[in-house]
């Protein structure tokens, strides 16, 4: 991922800006381009953006007209935008104006359909969330879907890769105007990146989280219907009840029989192999959420679980039947897995059920 901003990508953006700042020296993005190898794609894009300032100077006005300018360069797009929108705001917060910060904005939606600006945003965010969001929100009437995409994606409280905005954490319904007018947007990208971001919230803020899918749910269109289960995925891995009772999983009384495991151990990297038999127990249909829980070995050697979706399913009153899955273990950058004994559990509208030890063999 770190060479997506490589010496081609820099040749590509020295063509478009030179085209229209020819008087310009470039030295400092040359230099760039030598000291990229050894960086992550976050350094690499700090780096170009501090040579983008080197070669064009530090004034806000002057910086972003050449940017303007250079949109008329279908080329002008991709990751080497990156630096270019951060550079953009790194500029005007530092001019300190209200002006400046407005008319970044305004350049973030311009640049954002070229590559997102959803990183860059943030830092405006920071400074100044209440002068930021009626802009933003405003974005929610645009024609273009990446910039309705922005004014969702840019206010995630937990987005990927990007810097903590701290008062959209401790504020968690500042965003909700931007979430309802997107909720049910004819682009199926926008209406992810607000499942997403309403996801984010359950995090913090569950109720409000439910009590905002509740409206939504009201509609009774696809769209919303799509993005409130998205939406609250989480919450249901959880066991939240407003959840599950809105998503159509009430409590359910049911019964977990014959839980087994194809192996006693998995060596890595390797799969788990599972079955159970579930009997709907009492007097009414049961409609159930069925997932399962891996408690796995910490290095420490402490158990942590995590729940897994493993599907849903619909049984007459006394109906039985057998369900299976199978896990993966394998070595991840966002996962370690240890040797030692492990736990599985199901989960069925929220209630864990049986339990069967295994180990994991390194």
């Amino acid at each position: 991922m770190d060479d997506m901003l490589g010496p081609r990508e820099l040749a590509a953006l020295r063509a478009s800006l030179a085209a229209v700042a020819p008087e310009a020296r470039w030295t400092a993005l040359d230099a760039a381009v030598d000291a990229l190898a050894p960086l992550s794609l976050r350094a690499r894009t700090d780096l170009v953006a501090e040579a983008l300032i080197g070669d064009l100077g530090d004034g806000y006005g002057r910086v972003a007209s050449v940017f303007r300018a250079a949109l008329d360069d279908p080329g002008f797009s991709g990751w080497q935008l990156w630096p270019v929108t951060e550079t953009a705001v790194t500029l005007a917060l530092r001019d300190g104006s209200g002006q400046a910060f407005d008319d970044a904005l305004g350049l973030l939606a311009e640049l954002t359909p070229r590559l997102t600006s959803e990183f860059a945003i943030r830092r405006l965010l920071v400074r100044d969330l209440d002068r930021a969001l009626p802009v933003v929100t405003s974005w929610c009437a645009h024609p273009d879907p990446k910039v309705r995409r922005l004014a969702s994606e840019g206010t995630r409280p937990y987005l990927p890769w990007a810097i903590r905005v701290p008062e959209l954490i401790t504020r968690p319904t500042a965003t909700l105007l931007i979430l309802d007018a997107l909720h049910d947007d004819p682009d199926e990208v926008v209406r992810r990146s607000v499942a997403n971001h309403l996801n984010d919230l359950a995090r913090h803020a569950p109720d409000e989280v439910v009590a905002t899918a509740a409206r939504w749910t009201e509609t009774g269109t696809p769209g919303s219907a799509w993005v409130v289960r998205h939406g609250l995925r989480t919450l249901i891995k959880k066991a939240h009840p407003g959840a599950l009772e809105l998503l159509g999983f009430p409590p359910a009384a049911v019964e977990v029989t014959d839980l087994r495991l194809a192996e006693p151990s998995v060596r890595l990297p390797g799969e788990l192999a599972f079955g159970a038999v579930v009997t709907n127990q009492g007097e009414d249909d049961a409609r159930l959420a069925v997932d399962y829980v891996i408690h796995y070995v910490k290095a420490n050697g402490a158990l942590a679980p995590k729940v897994f979706k493993l599907g849903t399913l619909v049984l007459a009153p006394g109906q039985s039947r057998r369900i299976a899955g199978r896990h993966a273990f394998r070595q991840m950058t966002t996962r370690r897995h240890y040797a030692g004994a492990h736990a599985l559990e199901l989960q069925i509208n929220g209630t864990r059920h049986g339990r069967a030890a295994f180990d994991v063999l390194a």
